[in-house]
């Protein structure tokens, strides 16, 4: 096997006939026996980088993996292209886990994939001291960091079972998001040996980003599944109480939903999960506690109905959608409760970690400008990819044609007028308070706040009754943005001056912001072009394919998308394969997948 070149292996096993950027990079270092970093985004086929040369190493490569439902899916995915691999974590009874410890002693798995918390137990340390790992792959290694979104401290004990090991193996680490310091964190604390160091673009261009605004999300909600009943997504919820109130609306709507938290059994969360994978249930309703790892390919859609804490959530979380390349939408549904229930969590988290107060300050006032940087997101009216693609430091032009934003028609507005008076009022309240008591008193409300702080005293109290509050609330987020204004990074956030804040009161001063235009929404093209993507007669086929996919499925106990991915069926519909050569010829299908399959999705093709 050593013998046989990494394009090869890729085609065999994967079904591949080339590699995506920076996979060769990785895998070539990996097989001259380098570390390696990977910061690629989900969906970019970071799994490829260690499974290839685990295949063409002498060894055992193990996988280091923070998700029970990863694992199974990828051994799952592994052993139906022909490849022998396990899983060793807490789903296993005792005596499936010495079974599989005598099978990998015995050689039999390629691959083995181990939950951190199995490393330093003693069966394992035993079982590794006998036999020849040749890579040791950490998955979500972003888990190591505490500055990451996801810190799991079960990952610090990597470092302390990699030196115990014998022989030293090559360590991949890889993971879908990384800032500069979790980016240090991970060569620091896995003790990567001058790694090659892999960042892909983050920009993944088949999702369609959107953010909106909607007075009622539920209906918005149950609008857009209504319109793509056939497809499968997840809706991300900010509480367990949201969950369980958006699933149960769904479910007394008629729509087929799973819901998943941390407040369900153990049993009930998997069972879910599964109904999930398998297509038994199209839609998911989580918490964030769902997902990572989760290798569904055909999920079409995400929909946060709150907005998350910060960038790197949503991008992980968003990025769910889509993994087979073809055309996703990930659309979050802002409200202004929103931040309010984020500052919460924020001030809240880590009460019980063994963090020095020093530490957990530090970690709140980081997490604070996260989340200021998130909310920014959901009023800018610059192009939504490029926003996302800057706070990562990459940088696209001001068009990407395939978001909210830039689909949207908008025109330039004065807000001169209302930015002196929305910053006059914090100057006059002496920098005191917060943006909703500040739109209150501008806005001439005479709720308890403003008489209670005597802000209808203010001389810029009632200067903008005919603005919406929801206007005027965009209008400080753009202040904001500009730095007219700041909020300070407190448990409750303060609006305070800059030094440009005065440039508002200069007798030239001008301010103008992009509104959109009432109406002025682009007729979005991303859902037309993936219809498109198959002739009407061809629609038949694909769900005569997918019905095969789904017995098959059911058969071989894995899910859907395991058989073939979406991508694939759509390449049959449109190639219309005749022959083993043609089969192969499809993205996704290999040589082991073939045999076992590839007559039986030839017959039905035939047949048209």
């Amino acid at each position: 096997m050593n013998e046989q070149k990494k394009e090869q292996v890729l085609k065999q096993y994967f079904g591949y006939d080339s590699f995506r950027e920076g996979q060769a990079k990785l895998i070539d270092s990996a097989l001259e026996g380098r570390d390696v970093l990977g910061i690629m985004p989900t969906g970019a086929g970071k799994s490829l980088c260690f499974q290839v040369p685990a295949l063409m190493m002498e060894g055992i490569t193990l996988v280091i993996s923070p998700l029970i439902s990863l694992m199974k899916d990828q051994v799952g995915a592994l052993n139906q292209a022909g490849i022998h691999a396990a899983f060793l974590n807490s789903s296993l009874t005792m005596n499936q886990y010495y079974k599989a410890l005598s099978l990998a002693s015995k050689n039999q798995y390629k691959i083995i994939y181990v939950a951190p918390e199995r490393l330093m137990t003693e069966e394992f340390l035993s079982f590794v001291s006998k036999v020849d790992i040749s890579i040791i792959a950490i998955d979500e290694a972003h888990c190591v960091s505490q500055w990451g979104q996801d810190f799991r401290p079960s990952y610090l004990k990597i470092g302390e079972f990699i030196e115990i090991l014998p022989k030293r193996p090559v360590i991949c680490a890889y993971t879908a998001t990384a800032t500069k310091e979790v980016k240090n964190d991970i060569i620091e604390l896995l003790m990567l040996e001058e790694p090659t160091v892999v960042t892909t673009g983050f920009d993944r261009k088949n999702l369609h980003f959107a953010v909106r605004k909607p007075k009622n999300k539920y209906k918005e909600v149950k609008d857009y599944i209504s319109d793509h009943r056939k497809d499968s997504g997840i809706i991300y919820c900010l509480t367990r109480k949201l969950v369980e109130e958006v699933y149960e609306n769904l479910i007394n709507d008629g729509i087929k939903a799973a819901k998943y938290h941390g407040g369900l059994l153990d049993k009930e969360r998997q069972d879910n999960q599964d109904n999930f994978i398998y297509d038994r249930a199209l839609v998911m309703v989580a918490t964030n506690a769902f997902g990572m790892g989760i290798d569904k390919s055909n999920v079409r859609f995400v929909i946060h109905y709150n907005m998350p804490r910060n960038m790197e959530n949503y991008y992980q979380e968003a990025g769910r959608a889509g993994r087979d390349g073809e055309l996703a939408e990930c659309i979050l549904l802002y409200g202004g409760q929103d931040v309010i229930t984020n500052q919460f969590f924020i001030e809240h988290e880590f009460e019980e970690d063994e963090l020095t107060p020093d530490v957990r300050a530090l970690v709140r006032e980081k997490n604070r400008e996260k989340l200021k940087k998130m909310t920014f997101y959901c009023f800018t009216n610059e192009c939504l990819r490029g926003y996302i693609l800057r706070y990562f430091g990459e940088y696209l032009g001001n068009y990407c044609g395939n978001c909210s934003n830039c689909l949207t028609q908008f025109e330039e507005v004065d807000i001169t007028k209302e930015g002196r008076a929305l910053i006059g009022c914090v100057k006059e309240a002496r920098e005191r308070y917060g943006m909703g008591v500040i739109i209150d008193a501008v806005h001439g409300a005479s709720n308890a706040k403003v008489k209670q702080y005597h802000l209808d005293k203010n001389p810029y109290y009632n200067q903008l009754p005919a603005v919406p509050v929801y206007k005027l609330r965009q209008i400080l987020q753009y202040l904001l943005m500009e730095e007219y204004l700041m909020l300070t990074n407190e448990e409750y956030s303060i609006l305070k001056l800059t030094k440009k804040s005065m440039e508002v009161f200069q007798e030239d001063a001008f301010i103008s912001m992009k509104m959109a235009k009432e109406r002025g929404i682009v007729q979005k093209k991303a859902r037309g072009e993936k219809e498109e993507d198959l002739r009407s007669e061809d629609e038949r086929l694909f769900a005569e394919l997918r019905n095969l996919r789904m017995e098959l499925a059911r058969e071989a106990k894995v899910p859907p998308y395991i058989i073939f991915s979406d991508k694939s069926l759509r390449m049959m519909c449109r190639i219309r394969p005749r022959s083993r050569g043609e089969m192969l010829s499809i993205s996704g299908v290999g040589e082991y997948k073939y045999e076992k399959y590839g007559e039986k999705f030839l017959n039905i093709i035939g047949k048209h």
